[in-house]
């Protein structure tokens, strides 16, 4: 297995291969975790039923992966990284600001992974709490350091164990001793129903920033609506059955969120041994996409400053650096997990949806999927350097969506005159899309570069 070569740039016809089909264990695998199970515990730790929290969990993947899959469908055509498209939005220095809060992003996510990875490993290692941290951060690095083709397989292979391993989980889970009233449409909170709407909204857009990342090596003849639909499926399919899992779970088990990890593997008694093992095979493996993501990320800034060759060793010291960091934040956010969590989810939900509106909005409206791939590696090139539209219609839109948030940590005064209810993601999802839309429809050059396409 060799340490993969591309980055940034564009993946060539030759070097093309697979089918969409893939696409289904890949997203299917990458919610087969127990941080997809955590993120559903906090419908129920606002104080919704277990009736109202599936539900909200069922609406928010459904509505929540046509965006994901949207982006997904970008892939094989453009055949380059998701945020390195969107400099045919922002340009290609303007999309550093994006870029900046999806960083953010990725190192959330390696903190939640990696903090419940290490809450199982401390179940059955003789290291302390921070040195277990330390232990799946290293591991992290060294997978991730192998690339896309690695990746790909873990993720099928994980797919096919987890089928497996929360098939029992579910089984052992609907034998908990359940209130029967938790299953009633009783107790009914728009505010909190919202909420949890938007938490499982947020989650599956939270592949958006890197999702075509893996679908651009497919070939360019690929149907884009089968990349649409495998991608929709798998992580539907998989994010609404763990969270779920994750719900039933916190009720059926009491402090059940203090130590998510290690209640889901005493749910196999003598077994639960095999599932430490299994839980921090699955963290690490979904890790990787995020020091993936983090990877690209950081190449994207850099190199519209900087001409930078990606060679294996420049990989593996940019790998390093970035994993280096995330753990240490890891060290930092280990007593509150839950609130930590909540809040993150939040977070990125405020950044991501205004972005993945303006990108959807110019792919598919303005544009048509038509791009001139060369300038958008070209600060001289048709996008320009910074287009301030986007820009624009992103920083206003987060502007705009303050009073309507409701987080732990801030409410808007909005979301009080609701009783709570918060509807910041609507606002996130109009705003950008209808100024950017209506802005650059205005702008000859939208035309000119669709003509040139």
């Amino acid at each position: 297995m060799q340490v993969e070569k591309r980055s940034i740039d564009f993946i060539p016809e030759q070097e093309r291969h697979g089918q969409p089909g893939s696409l289904f264990f890949i997203w299917f695998g990458a919610n087969m975790n127990v941080t997809t199970i955590a993120s559903g515990v906090l419908p129920v730790a606002m104080g919704l039923n277990l009736f109202w929290s599936a539900l909200a969990i069922i609406v928010g993947s459904l509505v929540g992966a046509i965006f994901m899959a949207s982006h997904s469908a970008q892939g094989p055509k453009l055949g380059i990284p998701q945020m390195i498209q969107s400099r045919a939005q922002f340009g290609v220095l303007g999309a550093v600001l994006p870029l900046l809060f999806v960083m953010l992003i990725y190192l959330g996510f390696f903190v939640s992974n990696t903090l419940l990875a290490a809450q199982a490993l401390e179940s059955v290692s003789p290291l302390p709490a921070t040195g277990n941290i330390y232990l799946i951060g290293a591991l992290c690095f060294v997978v991730a350091l192998y690339g896309y083709r690695l990746i790909h397989r873990l993720q099928k292979v994980l797919s096919l164990l987890s089928l497996l391993v929360f098939i029992a989980a579910t089984v052992l889970a609907l034998q908990l001793p359940v209130p029967a009233e938790q299953w009633l449409p009783t107790g009914f909170s728009l505010s909190k129903f919202l909420v949890a709407v938007s938490i499982a909204v947020t989650w599956q857009l939270s592949y958006a920033p890197y999702v075509a990342d893996y679908s651009r090596y497919l070939p360019s003849s690929t149907s884009a609506v089968k990349v649409f639909w495998y991608s929709y499926a798998g992580t539907v399919s998989g994010g609404t059955w763990m969270m779920i899992l994750g719900a039933i779970l916190s009720v059926g088990i009491t402090d059940f969120s203090s130590n998510v990890s290690s209640h889901v593997a005493g749910l196999f008694g003598s077994g639960a041994l095999l599932l430490f093992a299994f839980i921090i095979y699955g963290q690490v493996s979904i890790n990787v996409f995020n020091l993936y993501g983090a990877f690209m990320s950081t190449i994207t800034v850099i190199e519209p400053f900087a001409r930078l060759k990606v060679t294996p060793r420049v990989r593996g010291v940019f790998m390093l650096v970035i994993s280096l960091v995330a753990t240490a934040l890891c060290t930092i956010s280990q007593d509150d997990f839950i609130n930590f969590f909540l809040n993150f989810i939040f977070f990125m939900s405020y950044f991501l949806i205004p972005w993945t509106a303006i990108n959807l909005v110019d792919y598919y409206c303005l544009r048509k999927g038509r791009y001139r791939i060369d300038d958008i590696f070209d600060k001289d090139g048709i996008y320009g350097r910074i287009n301030w539209i986007a820009c624009g219609s992103f920083v206003l839109a987060i502007v705009l969506e303050i009073p309507f948030m409701n987080t732990t940590l801030y409410v808007g005064p909005v979301a009080n005159a609701l009783d709570g209810v918060d509807l910041a993601w609507i606002v996130g999802l109009l705003v950008p899309a209808l100024s950017y839309y209506g802005l650059m429809k205005r702008d000859k050059r939208t035309l000119e570069v669709s003509e040139l396409s």
